[in-house]
């Protein structure tokens, strides 16, 4: 049986500057994205897009999905299974490359005329199990947890786990 779940999220554009968008430089890429009865989050482009540093970007927050699912997933599936995570730190990278647009594609960016696209997510996970929990099956579950991912199997780009477990 499947189901369905919804996700809502409210997005404000809070960088006019007075002019709007009356050019390119001419505002500012802050936003603050809110979901009820959670705390604001305070974003903006990255910084090679003319947007703050101190604030997450949309690239940021797309890794961070990904390694959190992928995550969630694990542990879920080490308590199934009787391994005994006690830490677990991931090191995520994601790779964005610019490139052409489509002819028809007349979006101003940073450089006019390109676009850019994920291209791989890595995940590098450092694990710590229990002494004496069976690190080959904890090795195995991440691909199951990749398969299970939410995230991951909506991105039509490859992401990779590169995990190291270690035993307390």
């Amino acid at each position: 049986m499947s189901r369905r779940h919804q996700y809502s999220v409210e997005l404000e554009w809070t960088g006019n500057r007075g002019d709007g968008t009356r050019h390119y430089t001419a505002y500012e890429r802050d936003f603050v994205a809110r979901v009820s009865g959670k705390p604001s989050l305070e974003g903006s482009a990255d910084p090679a897009f003319r947007g703050d540093a101190g604030r997450w970007n949309p690239e940021d927050m797309l890794v961070a999905s990904v390694s959190a699912c992928h995550k969630l997933w694990y542990l879920h599936l080490c308590a199934e299974a009787g391994i005994r995570v006690m830490s677990y730190h991931d090191h995520a990278e994601g790779t964005m490359q610019e490139g052409a647009p489509a002819a028809d594609d007349k979006t101003q960016t940073e450089n006019p005329g390109e676009a850019g696209r994920f291209t791989s997510i890595v995940l590098r996970p450092e694990i710590t199990l229990a002494a004496g929990d069976d690190i080959a099956l904890a090795h195995e579950l991440h691909h199951r947890a990749h398969a299970l991912c939410f995230i991951a199997n909506s991105l039509n780009f490859p992401v990779s786990c590169e995990a190291v477990i270690t035993h307390q």
